[in-house]
Order: C-alpha cells, then sequence, then structure tokens
C-alpha cells in the first residue's frame, strides 16, 4: 500500500527533463525487450503485434509488469544461476519474470510453458519458484491489515454505500484449490475434502475494492471454515481484543455498533463476525438484513473468483503439488491480485468474473452462537429498518 500511495503522488511531480529522457530510453528498452521475447515465443511472431499480445499473454499492464519487476529484481538477481533457453542464449531477468508470471496466469503445465518460450521444463519450475520466493519477500506490504483509523473509515464507509451496513470493515470467504493426487498414497486421504476431491482451503477477508487484508491457507479441504477461521492469527487479535477494536458507530438512543466482519453460515455468529439469520418464512425486518448482507458478501465471491480468473494455476487441478510449496504459491497469487488492484491496472476491469470460484461445494452451517454476536446483529437490522428507538 505505502508504494502505491507513493508511485501516485510522484506521478503529481512534474518531472525533469533529465528524467523524462531517462523514462524514455527505459520504455524503449522494455519495447525492445518484449519485441525479442514475443519473437521467440510461439503464436506471437508478429512484432507489430507485440504491444496488442502483452495483455492477452500476461493478464497485466506493461506498468504492473516493470513495477512486479523492480520488486523481485533484487532477489532474483543476486542468486547466481545460468538459465538458457534451448538455443543456449542466457534469460535476460524480464524474460525470467515473464516466464514465472505465464506459469501463474496460464495454469499451463511447465512442458507447455516451457514449449512456447523455448525452454525446458525443469528451467520453467526453477524460474518460477525462485519468482515466488522474490515476491514472498518483496511484496508482502500489498496484504496487510489496515494500519490507520483513516485507512479503515474509508474501507467502511465503501462499505456502507453498498447496501447500507455500517462500521463494516471485511467480508470472509473461503475457497476450494483442487489437487490431483496418486490413490496409491496414503497420505492423499489427508486431503480429500466434503465433496470427494483433494483440495487446500484458502481463506480470504476482503475489503470493499477486492484486495485480499488477510488470508489463512495450507489446511486440507475437509477443514471446516469455522476451524479455519478459529486456527487464523485475526481470529486470536479479535479475541484478544487487538483487532475489529476501532472507532465505534454511536446510535440516536445511546447504544453502539462496534466494528465487526460479516460471512455465511459457515462461521459462528461472533461479537466481531455477523452472518445471516437462518430459517425459513423470517419476518421481514430479518429478511430484508439477509438481503443487504448477502449483497455485501459477493465483494468477498468475486475477489475469489477473479483471483482464480488472473492466475488459473490455482484455478483447475493441480497436478501432484507439492503441498509445502502450495500455499506459498496461493500467497503469491493473492499479492499479485492485490498488487493489480493497488497499481489500478485497467485490466482488471477488463475482465469477465464468470468461473464459479467453488463450483460444487455445498454451503457449510456452523450453528455457533455467541450471545454478543445475537445483540449485534438485530442492533444491525434494527438500524437498518430505521426502527431503532430514538
Amino acid at each position: 500500500m505505502g508504494p502505491v500511495r507513493g508511485l501516485k503522488k510522484r506521478r503529481k511531480i512534474e518531472k525533469k527533463p533529465e528524467e523524462n529522457a531517462s523514462a524514455s530510453s527505459e520504455k524503449e528498452r522494455s519495447i525492445d525487450w518484449w519485441d525479442e521475447l514475443s519473437k521467440k515465443m510461439n503464436g506471437l511472431q508478429s512484432p507489430s503485434k507485440g504491444l496488442d499480445k502483452f495483455k492477452s499473454v500476461f493478464k497485466i499492464s506493461r506498468k504492473t509488469f516493470n513495477y512486479i519487476c523492480s520488486l523481485v529484481k533484487e532477489d532474483m538477481m543476486a542468486k547466481q544461476a545460468n538459465f538458457t533457453f534451448s538455443n543456449g542464449k542466457p534469460v535476460p531477468f524480464e524474460d525470467q519474470v515473464a516466464v514465472a508470471l505465464r506459469r501463474l496466469s496460464s495454469g499451463q503445465s511447465l512442458v507447455m510453458v516451457g514449449d512456447s518460450f523455448g525452454l525446458h521444463h525443469s528451467t520453467v519450475s526453477q524460474l518460477t519458484w525462485r519468482f515466488v520466493e522474490a515476491m514472498e519477500e518483496r511484496g508482502l506490504h500489498h496484504l496487510q491489515w489496515p494500519t490507520t483509523e483513516a485507512e479503515m473509515t474509508g474501507i467502511k464507509s465503501k462499505f456502507e454505500r453498498i447496501l447500507g451496513l455500517p462500521n463494516c470493515c471485511g467480508v470472509i470467504d473461503t475457497t476450494h484449490v483442487m489437487m490431483c493426487l496418486p490413490s496409491s498414497d496414503p497420505a492423499s486421504k489427508v486431503w480429500l475434502d466434503h465433496e470427494k476431491n483433494h483440495s487446500m482451503v484458502l481463506q480470504a477477508i476482503v475489503d470493499p475494492e477486492m484486495r485480499f487484508r488477510d488470508i489463512v491457507t495450507g489446511w486440507p479441504g475437509n477443514i471446516e471454515d469455522w476451524l479455519v477461521f478459529q486456527s487464523s492469527n485475526f481470529f486470536k487479535l479479535c479475541d484478544k481484543g487487538d483487532r475489529l477494536n476501532g472507532e465505534k458507530l454511536e446510535l440516536p438512543e445511546g447504544s453502539e455498533i462496534r466494528e465487526y466482519i460479516i460471512g455465511d453460515l459457515g462461521y459462528p455468529l461472533l461479537p466481531y463476525l455477523v452472518i445471516p439469520y437462518e430459517g425459513k418464512e423470517l419476518p421481514e425486518l430479518r429478511v430484508e438484513f439477509n438481503k443487504r448482507h448477502s449483497a455485501t458478501r459477493l465483494v468477498a465471491h468475486r475477489a475469489l473468483s477473479r483471483l482464480k480468473e488472473m492466475w488459473k494455476i490455482i484455478q483447475g487441478v493441480m497436478w501432484r503439488p507439492d503441498k509445502h510449496k502450495l500455499p506459498r504459491i496461493i500467497l503469491v497469487c493473492c499479492l499479485l491480485h492485490n498488487i493489480v488492484i493497488d497499481l489500478e491496472d485497467d485490466e482488471q476491469d477488463e475482465m469477465p468474473l464468470s468461473h464459479d470460484h467453488d463450483s460444487g461445494y455445498h454451503q457449510q452451517t456452523c450453528g455457533s452462537v455467541d450471545i454478543n454476536g445475537v445483540h449485534l446483529r438485530d442492533k444491525l437490522s434494527l438500524y437498518l429498518s430505521g426502527k431503532l428507538p430514538p
């Protein structure tokens, strides 16, 4: 978040001629780099179409690509390695980043990505992992809980503008990253979920701009949503009163609405986690609350859908992944998702959200209720209906 604000500020400052010349030189060098790579890649033979093809290949703008390069360059270049194309020529740094991003965004096999770049599949694997390690080290500031009251106030205002929920700080949701594991391996049974798929869970708390603010991953897909949540550092901080403890909304009759997040029925009703009312033939007041609650939760659904649409390595069924490396790959995909938002990349607006991020998975029900959560939900319901006492 910090670097993004810095970038915005610098854009407002008029550049000196020397800076403009340097920027122009850098742009020409980048175009030359992409022209050379596009000639190597299968299906990108025409240099005149090179720049048009960039976004279709990597799903991000040149601005975002250059920023990602600036993040990982020091770490990726620090390790000695002689990566070469099949013709024996060395793989330049930008090409290394391009290979990794293509692997993550396309979801294609190591062999297919290698063939399109003229690389051995083992080189694609090494470059992708080197990129993942560098992003973990240099990109974590793009995924964090708001650190200032002003930032949190902005988030709460944007949530309220969706359908009126006041003082809401986030939406929590879960998706499954499916894996193809050998049935002959007894350890594979650990990863078999309720829908008979081998999978790993990703649980995320999302802000109104579809930015991930907190994630938990690495758990087998058969672990219930509420158990994954209870394992998280976020839950522990909330229980200790160290999170969602900011400014309260004072109501006319003298009571208050604290900060909270919302989730579906797979989570418990807590003093700081609000779920929908359950049951049929609910009173109109509760039906209206559930409609607003559901519409606001769509932010998380869209965020997870976009994550899997853009970074297809976690969209399909991964072939026998390393279960120790997969959580780190998922994390980096989340970081890249946030970077695209932070840099206001136009590509995110052009991408259709046709993918159901958890197709085939049924709604879980936790059923656990905290009395303070009941009071908060009822208070929110009355507030939204305009029926709070004066």
